[in-house]
């Protein structure tokens, strides 16, 4: 089982523990957007990393911490992105009185958030509560066609705008606003670990007819870490909306799913630091090497795209090469703050 320990806030009173976090990482990502608000393109790098922690963090829930194996995770994210982008869309000409316009654009932003998460959430609460009773390979098949079916919904429905997907979504995302929810996600995630109910999970994740022997309500449990885990799906669904030109079907298959649960599974399993990582590296290695490609070709468009069409296969052998030489992932069940110390200590000794 993971350390669910929270060292940074463990020496202060009770008191402080809860809102801590937050009064550091506040200020910290105020002065972050400020430092890059002009830099468009790091921002939206930036953007896409953060959607794409969420979305690791969140799914790591069930897949990590519970042991369920869920592939349907860009169903839910498609659920909140639309929903969200929708409700934008229609209010977007509203504003709340005697409030400046970009305060009042900025919690309408939040409101439709919320809303497209809530509908992500009820999604996986109608789709876990009778298929969470399900384990392995045909939760997995349920979970995908659920993503499948929302997928043909949102292509076959014209509010949605079919397969042209919907666009004039008004681009309220910031960097501060992606890794607030990026912040919040996994506060939640540590605080669910370290948690009485997080403990039911790492019970279920390990033996689940013994957890069930000893009282837990597996499927109850199951079905609340799904929901949540949907529910910023949903989130990262919203925030991906409002900063992208247009979200179309597309961006919601089942590939998608796939990358994330490669994110879960090469961060390692049940490590919301190894996720963290993990979701960080995958979405910037295929553009670095897009980028060291060209570079390599020396401009040349003709040679730049046959090197750009191994940088995919390069991709897969590097993940292919990671699951044989670490396959539990880079952190395993463990966090960061239980590997580095005992590396640190190992490396002293061996320099001493």
């Amino acid at each position: 089982m993971a350390s669910t320990a929270l060292p940074i806030t463990s020496g202060l009173p009770r008191g402080l523990r809860g809102v801590f976090p937050f009064l550091v990482a506040i200020p910290v990502l105020a002065a972050l957007q400020l430092a890059v608000s002009e830099r468009y393109f790091l921002v939206y790098i930036a953007s896409i990393i953060g959607v794409n922690i969420i979305l690791a963090v969140s799914l790591n829930i069930v897949n990590g911490m519970t042991g369920q194996f869920s592939i349907g995770h860009a169903g839910f994210m498609a659920v909140g992105a639309y929903i969200a982008g929708k409700f934008s869309l229609e209010t977007k000409q509203l504003a709340i009185s005697l409030l400046p316009v970009a305060v009042s654009d900025q919690l309408m932003f939040i409101v439709a958030l919320l809303i497209g998460g809530s509908c992500a959430a009820l999604c996986g609460f109608i789709v876990g509560l009778p298929s969470l009773r399900l384990k392995g390979d045909y939760l997995a098949i349920v979970t995908l066609g659920f993503g499948e079916i929302i997928r043909v919904i949102v292509q076959n429905t014209q509010a949605f705008g079919r397969a042209l997907g919907l666009s004039g979504i008004p681009q309220r995302s910031s960097f501060f606003m992606v890794y607030f929810w990026v912040f919040l996600t996994i506060v939640i995630a540590r605080r669910i670990a370290a948690s009485t109910h997080g403990r039911s999970l790492w019970a279920i994740r390990e033996d689940e007819v013994a957890a069930e022997a000893m009282g837990v309500n597996t499927t109850g449990y199951k079905v609340r870490a799904f929901v949540v885990s949907s529910f910023f799906a949903g989130v990262a669904g919203g925030l991906f909306a409002h900063f992208v030109p247009i979200i179309n079907p597309g961006s919601f298959t089942f590939v998608k799913s796939i990358e994330v649960v490669v994110m879960v599974v090469a961060g390692g399993l049940g490590s919301t630091t190894g996720a963290i990582l993990a979701a960080i590296v995958l979405t910037l290695l295929p553009e670095a090497m897009r980028t060291a490609f060209v570079a390599l070709s020396g401009g040349q468009a003709s040679l730049a795209q046959k090197v750009d069409q191994i940088r995919m296969p390069i991709y897969g052998i590097l993940l292919v090469l990671l699951m044989l030489l670490r396959p539990q992932g880079l952190f395993g069940n463990k966090e960061i703050w239980d590997v580095v110390p005992r590396w640190w200590s190992r490396r002293r000794k061996g320099l001493a």
